[in-house]
């Protein structure tokens, strides 16, 4: 599936005890047909209350606390099963917590993808700043990344199931994501690398956005951190409290609401193909 065309494998192992090893997520991303942003594997829920326990892994094999634009795609898929029909509404889980989707037309959906967490400990950071919303990432590069360094003396992190990392600049077409992710990801103040946020604020309502994934690269679209980024502008007083976020894959709406804190990401997706895993993806693997 995608998730406006970050490239999403949902793998569907409930009812079995299997569990997906690193290696073995690496060797399904590099199967013909099968190249993912993230691989989002299904298994039988912790908790009665919830449709599926969910595992994400990126395409290095590392694991995401949460992929919003693959939790539409699970939510899609789930909704295909009997046991859904008729309802307008589910919840599943995440090492990132409970997750609750919505189904809004055929193939939009929300998900409530919970609290933003600004204290350096649960982004997390290396050690204490100041101030998460103005964080000086200067320090400790040996080379800086081509960017006003000045943007970089007041970068924004906040976790939204991930780290996140948000530049707001002004020239969005002369920001190399190439060269900028790779430099800041595995920066020394993230001890869990972080992802990577370019914005460009055009409107209260309407920000501009690329993004470098921790563990995949450069994204046509990231959902946790397009819900990073509005937090992190209306922090500074640049956003309203719900904007449309433009990724080169196409649009976001995100609302940070003020009753509870939770941001609410709304989105399409699409379906692609099924298929099964060949079983020699695997024999390679000690």
């Amino acid at each position: 599936m995608n998730g406006l065309g970050n490239a999403i494998l949902v793998l569907d192992l409930r009812g079995t005890a299997t569990e997906v090893s690193a290696a073995e997520a690496r060797s399904i991303g590099i199967a013909k047909g099968l190249h993912y942003d993230q691989l989002m594997v299904l298994h039988d829920p912790v908790s009665s209350s919830t449709a599926a326990f969910i595992r994400i892994y990126n395409r290095d094999g590392s694991l995401a606390g949460a992929c919003g634009n693959g939790t539409r795609c699970v939510a899609w898929a789930l909704w295909q099963n009997e046991a859904f029909a008729g309802t307008r509404e589910l919840v599943v889980e995440t090492a990132a917590g409970l997750l609750a989707c919505e189904r809004l037309g055929e193939s939009l959906f929300s998900v409530d993808m919970g609290r933003p967490v600004f204290a350096w400990q649960g982004i997390p950071l290396r050690h204490a700043v100041g101030d998460t919303d103005a964080v000086d990432l200067t320090q400790d590069l040996a080379v800086l990344p081509p960017i006003d360094p000045a943007v970089l003396r007041a970068v924004s992190v906040v976790n939204m199931g991930n780290p996140h990392t948000v530049l707001f600049v002004d020239d969005l077409d002369a920001c190399d994501l190439a060269l900028i992710g790779p430099a800041l990801e595995y920066h020394p103040l993230f001890p869990d690398r972080a992802n990577i946020s370019v914005a460009k604020v055009e409107q209260p309502d309407h920000i501009l956005l690329k993004v470098w994934e921790r563990g995949v690269g450069a994204t046509l679209a990231c959902g946790s951190a397009a819900c990073a980024t509005l937090v992190a502008a209306v922090r500074r007083g640049l956003a309203a409290r719900e904007a449309r976020i433009s990724l080169p894959g196409g649009d976001l709406t995100i609302a940070w609401r003020a009753s509870d804190d939770h941001v609410i990401m709304t989105g399409p997706v699409t379906f692609e193909f099924e298929t099964s895993l060949d079983p020699a993806l695997f024999q390679a693997i000690p």
